[in-house]
This record gives structure tokens, C-alpha cells and sequence, in this order.
């Protein structure tokens, strides 16, 4: 991450599934990086998406690391309770949305509540969070997957509306939506074929994607290769 200021400092939220553990490993790996932490369920301190208290009490634990200049959201599922993304309308249930919204939009929102205000002031910082093409209204040409799709549209519009207040106090700021490619993971592995991204190009790529976006005041819905994608 040659963008950021030597001896940056890196967060990884999620850092126990395919794609956080390569995004933990690069930065590991970057002799730029000062020190890079990773949280999880799994993790001390740990993080439990879906309670504020747990994402709250993880923000306090972390303060005394930061600030941070690199905050990269890893979090995310297709399947929540054993189900699947629904496929047709006749499959939509209500509390199986909630979940999925509560899972990939409501907790990365409450994410950016309490985690934001650890990163550095006056210097370049990088908010990147895993999103998906099929949370893309204009690009949505084939239908279904509607709770993930719901759920990441409103992502989407939770990260652009923080990304104007986040400008205000932080000029330098990046916020990113970015859609990694087909990764092979454990969580994609019923969707997906042989053919999927190994999680450390996926990592590789989305690293040097985020080293290049330039601040706007504005979030930016990018795919692997840099590629812009309509909202």
C-alpha cells in the first residue's frame, strides 16, 4: 500500500474467512505496514456482528492501537441459517430477509458507527468494505438472489451516505464498495465453480485497487480490476 504513509496502520474486520485471512496475510507481508490487526468472532478481543455491544466494546479494545489509515471489511454471507439466497418470489421469507439485511447491511453499518472514529486525521485512510455486483440496481439483468441483493444495495447506500459525512472532518478519506471476483471460500462454495479466484489474487488485486482510488468525498463501487460499477 504504497499510497499510505509509512508505517501505516491496518484493521481487518473478518479476518477468519477466505478472503480477510489473504487480506491479513498481505499486509503482514508489507514492509510499509507498522502493525495490522485482525478481528473476528474467533478473535481477542472479539466481534459479533450482530450485537452492537460486542462491535462497540471491540471499537474501545482497538483504540488504543490505532489510529488506523486501513480499515478493510471482510464481512459477509450468502447463506444465513442454512439458507441460501432465494431464487424466486414464491421463496421470499420474511424473517430470512431480516436476517440477511441484519448479517450484510444493518452490522457493516454499525461497523462504521464505532469504527470510523479510529482513523487517523489529516492523513490519507482507506475504508474498504466487500460488497458484490449483484447489490448493482442498473446492473441487475438476471433476477433473484433477493435478500443478498437487497442487503447489499443497502449497503451500498449506507456506505455512500457515510463516505459525504465522513469527508467533512476527513478530506484524505478513500471509502470503497468493492466487488471481489468469484472467490473460492468455504461460504461460496455452492454457488461457485473450479474456475473461482484463489482468496490470495482476490486480496492481491482489491489491495491494489484501494492503493489507487483517489479521495472524492464520495464513495466509489469498484470490482477487483479497478473497474467502476453503477450503483
Amino acid at each position: 500500500m504504497d499510497s499510505l504513509p509509512e508505517g501505516y496502520r491496518a484493521l481487518v474486520i473478518g479476518a477468519s474467512g477466505a478472503i480477510g485471512q489473504a487480506l491479513l496475510q498481505q499486509l503482514q507481508a508489507d514492509p510499509r505496514c507498522a502493525a495490522v490487526v485482525g478481528v473476528s468472532r474467533q478473535s481477542t478481543p472479539g466481534l459479533d456482528l450482530l450485537s452492537e455491544t460486542s462491535i462497540q466494546d471491540c471499537a474501545q479494545a482497538l483504540a488504543a492501537q490505532g489510529p488506523f489509515h486501513l480499515v478493510l471489511d471482510a464481512t459477509g454471507a450468502l447463506t444465513v441459517n442454512g439458507r441460501g439466497p432465494e431464487k424466486r418470489l414464491d421463496e421470499l421469507d420474511a424473517a430470512h430477509l431480516l436476517d440477511a439485511l441484519q448479517l450484510n447491511a444493518v452490522g457493516p453499518g454499525l461497523l462504521l458507527k464505532h469504527f470510523v472514529p479510529l482513523l487517523a486525521s489529516g492523513q490519507r485512510v482507506v475504508w474498504g468494505k466487500l460488497s458484490a455486483r449483484v447489490g448493482s440496481i442498473e446492473d441487475n439483468r438476471k433476477g433473484g438472489w433477493y435478500g443478498y441483493r437487497a442487503a447489499k444495495a443497502a449497503l451500498n447506500m449506507l456506505l455512500q451516505t457515510a463516505a459525504i459525512e465522513v469527508a467533512r472532518r476527513r478530506p484524505l478519506a478513500v471509502v470503497a464498495a468493492l466487488q471481489p471476483g468469484t472467490v473460492q471460500s468455504r461460504l461460496s462454495q455452492p454457488f461457485v465453480g473450479e474456475a473461482a479466484l484463489h482468496p490470495e489474487d482476490a486480496a492481491q488485486r482489491l489491495l491494489a485497487v484501494l492503493d489507487a482510488l483517489q479521495a472524492t468525498g464520495r464513495a466509489q463501487f469498484v470490482d477487483h480490476l479497478g473497474q467502476a460499477i453503477a450503483w
